[in-house]
């Protein structure tokens, strides 16, 4: 049973800019060939996230642009929880995950919150990939995600006992982070 309300099939777009107006983030989703492609720019990396999410939101594949065609960044999963790159090397630490967090992107995490069907005050914990635009940087985290409201949530980096609490739409879309992003302009 879903906590949130379906995204329209004409697709959904938002926006959030830092709360110090130094840089925003803006994702397009759109449906196509039964699932969702989500373009994410990251203005303060100067760099563009395309990730392909199944019809059920689990990521399917991660492309990371910043100065080139071509991907800098290119990891893909098949339906069993396998990693790999472009190149087709397998990533075994990466083996298991099935969500990404960008520190620049509040998108990444709308999209655990949309998926998981949790009711209020229940956790669920997850190793969590990820990674840095700068460096290209993949790594694993455990995080801890808690339904805290109808519309509110927490999460926690495990390893670095941080904590975020913020609030989410009607289709679990974070609208603000707090001294990080808020939302300027949402629409479907």
């Amino acid at each position: 049973m879903a906590n949130y309300r379906a995204l329209p099939a004409s697709g959904h777009s938002a926006t959030w800019r830092t709360w110090d107006n130094q840089g925003a983030s803006t994702v397009n989703l759109r449906w196509e060939n039964e699932a969702w492609t989500a373009e994410t720019s990251l203005e303060q990396d100067n760099a563009v996230l395309v990730l392909r999410l199944s019809a059920l939101w689990v990521v399917q594949q991660v492309l990371l642009f910043r100065d080139l065609e071509e991907p800098d960044l290119w990891l893909g999963t098949d339906t069993h929880g396998r990693w790999g790159e472009i190149n087709g090397a397998h990533r075994t630490d990466l083996d298991g995950c099935t969500d990404i967090d960008i520190a620049g992107s509040p998108f990444t995490n709308s999209i655990i919150i949309h998926r998981t069907p949790l009711h209020t005050g229940h956790a669920i914990d997850l190793r969590v990939i990820t990674i840095d635009v700068e460096t290209l940087g993949v790594v694993t985290k455990p995080h801890r995600y808690t339904r805290t409201g109808q519309n509110t949530w927490n999460y926690l980096s495990l390893l670095q006992n941080t904590s975020v609490d913020v609030t989410v739409d009607e289709f679990g879309f974070v609208i603000d982070e707090p001294n990080a992003y808020r939302r300027i302009v949402q629409n479907s």
